[in-house]
């Protein structure tokens, strides 16, 4: 990746007229330093677990084209980091020419199809969501080869492709959801998750919550949700009939919270409801005097600042070289009625 990089980073340097960032580049009798650039460039591999700088000197970023894909813009989370990617490209003074947003539809095969669109129109980075980490390492490995440097939020892939992953820290979300779990119910009670293991955040999620309860509790899980929350609705009525004691859910993400609600109020049952994501949403549902009484909390993450963060970090990767950390946890939180409206 390196070499390509370094490719990639002197055509790019060239066709800008020799406008690189760094001031090597701006007299000729700095250019014997260029002839270190191997040992200085091998710098940050021995410090740090760094993505691989592209160029010693930087690059112009004017001349750069950035592509991302989120999971799928039917999902509030999305929209949101879809702004905070739009956002923060215009602050970093990106033209709308610049950098594109598409939608995979929390779909491997559109995914790839979006990464490899992206690839085509000559993005220099591209960062996607991978919602099926398998489902989606060819095309971040085949983006690789053909010069691309790959990124990703939400959901990550174990490709060592990747120069930086964004995220919430999941499995300490899901820990956050156990503990929700735990103190919503009491000893000998049941209590129940509805996952999404396809989707690597979710199945953290799932994780940190299932360590968590333990066998403090009778608990449910396993469940599939699909990132749909129709499917969601019919797992809770599911769980309704089976175990019609259940106290409390944990839901993976807001949609699944969204279709719970919806088969908890049918069946006429007090079993109170933790969602995750912190969608405006969520936070309407837990004040509202009727939906309030089962959506009694939420594990929330920053999604605008998660789109946010990826920028800066695509654009210092692909300026000099550097990544602040080859993962970035976005720390999650806990909303209740107490702090919904903040």
């Amino acid at each position: 990746m390196k070499q390509k990089l370094v490719a990639v980073m002197l055509t790019l340097a060239m066709t800008a007229a020799l406008a690189a960032c760094g001031s090597k580049a701006e007299t000729p009798a700095e250019a014997p330093a260029e002839t270190e650039a191997p040992a200085e460039a091998e710098a940050p591999e021995a410090e740090a677990p760094e993505a691989e700088a592209p160029t010693e000197g930087g690059a112009d970023l004017s001349a750069m084209k950035f592509g991302f894909v989120v999971g799928s813009f039917e999902h509030t989370f999305y929209q949101l980091i879809g702004e905070g990617i739009e956002t923060e490209c215009k602050a970093q003074g990106l033209s709308d020419s610049q950098f594109s947003v598409l939608d995979a539809s929390l779909d491997p095969v559109i995914a790839t199809q979006k990464v490899e669109t992206l690839t085509a129109d000559g993005c220099n980075a591209i960062a996607l969501a991978c919602n099926d980490a398998a489902g989606v390492k060819p095309a971040i490995e085949n983006a690789d080869k053909d010069g691309v440097a790959m990124f990703t939020f939400d959901c990550t892939s174990e490709s060592e492709a990747i120069n930086c992953f964004v995220g919430t820290d999941n499995y300490q979300g899901g820990v956050l959801g156990g503990q929700e779990l735990l103190r919503l119910s009491e000893e000998g009670d049941t209590v129940a998750i509805i996952g999404y293991p396809t989707a690597s955040s979710c199945l953290d999620r799932e994780k940190g919550a299932v360590d968590t309860v333990g066998d403090q509790r009778n608990l449910l899980s396993g469940y599939d949700y699909k990132g749909d929350a129709n499917e969601a609705q019919k797992i809770m009525e599911n769980i309704l009939t089976t175990n019609p004691e259940v106290k409390a859910v944990f839901c993976v993400g807001d949609p699944a919270a969204t279709g719970a609600l919806a088969s908890i109020k049918a069946a006429g049952s007090d079993c109170v409801i933790i969602g995750f994501d912190g969608n405006p949403e969520a936070k309407e549902a837990i004040l509202d005097a009727e939906n309030g009484k089962y959506w009694v909390s939420e594990v929330s993450q920053n999604p605008k600042e998660i789109g946010a963060t990826i920028v800066r970090e695509m654009i210092s990767f692909m300026t000099d070289g550097t990544v602040t950390d080859k993962q970035i946890f976005i720390a999650p939180y806990i909303i209740t009625a107490e702090n919904a409206a903040e």
